[in-house]
């Protein structure tokens, strides 16, 4: 079933790039946005875990870089891949006064998971692991890749709607301007944001139960995860991350919104 969100968010993302490739462009439009749009899902699929992992300066978490970290993360995402048979993530690092994690990748076999450096002075062993648990579910349960998929589909909205209202801003693009029509492409710009918010929640509270419940189990005790989560809300709504353009497209990849 991810494998066939995954397909269906890349096709749409198509689809949609042509739409609005016409309303930009005529039939010049439609070409770039179809090229621009196959390129963007070969990335997305290839290197969008590298990608996220970059915007948010994190550091791959090693014996070498960080020995007192790695030697208390390091066994507990052991332990927990050994429970759920996964290959084990690799981990990694983001220096940030905001506690939280996400995990990342196109699949179990090529998977990283993510913390950030203040979740260690927040949370005990038994609350990390709950949480660590919470995403090593998502990797086991092979929806990180559509995770990512939703993220760089968003992204791409947003310079969707950048583009439509640009092109509204100058009655429109290309030599056939009838077509160029501006409210449509005021619309285009209103709409596309929306469109990727109902796809990001679609998707992220699914997964989100349903890896709730895994990290639970792993963990070995449900209130090692629900205690985590009440320590980390109210964390997060004290010292939330600082906004960037990524930060809508990202934001439901943490396991609490840091925005």
């Amino acid at each position: 079933m991810n494998y066939v969100k995954t397909f269906s968010l890349m096709v749409l993302l198509i689809v949609l790039f042509m739409i609005v490739g016409q309303a930009i462009g005529g039939n010049q439009g439609i070409l770039f946005a179809l090229i621009f749009a196959i390129g963007m899902n070969f990335f997305a699929y290839w290197f969008s875990d590298k990608i996220t992992l970059k915007a948010y300066h994190a550091t791959e978490l090693t014996q070498y870089n960080y020995p007192q970290i790695y030697a208390r993360v390091y066994p507990i995402v052991s332990n927990l891949a050994q429970r759920a048979n996964l290959t084990m993530p690799r981990l990694y690092i983001v220096q940030s006064s905001t506690p939280n994690a996400f995990a990342t990748g196109r699949g179990p076999k090529h998977s990283a998971v993510c913390i950030t450096s203040s979740i260690l002075n927040l949370l005990d062993d038994n609350e990390l692991s709950g949480v660590l648990g919470h995403e090593l579910t998502h990797v086991k349960n092979k929806d990180i890749l559509t995770g990512t998929i939703a993220a760089s589909f968003a992204g791409a909205i947003s310079y969707l709607a950048w583009m439509a209202q640009w092109g509204a801003i100058f009655g429109g693009f290309g030599n056939n301007r009838r077509n160029n029509n501006v409210f449509g492409l005021l619309f285009i710009a209103i709409i596309t944001p929306i469109i990727a918010t109902i796809i990001q929640l679609a998707i992220s509270r699914q997964r989100e139960y349903a890896a709730d419940k895994g990290g639970a189990n792993l963990s070995g005790n449900p209130l090692y995860l629900a205690n985590a989560l009440e320590k980390l809300e109210y964390a997060n709504r004290i010292t939330p991350m600082q906004q960037t353009h990524l930060s809508q497209a990202t934001a439901f990849m943490f396991i609490i919104n840091s925005f």
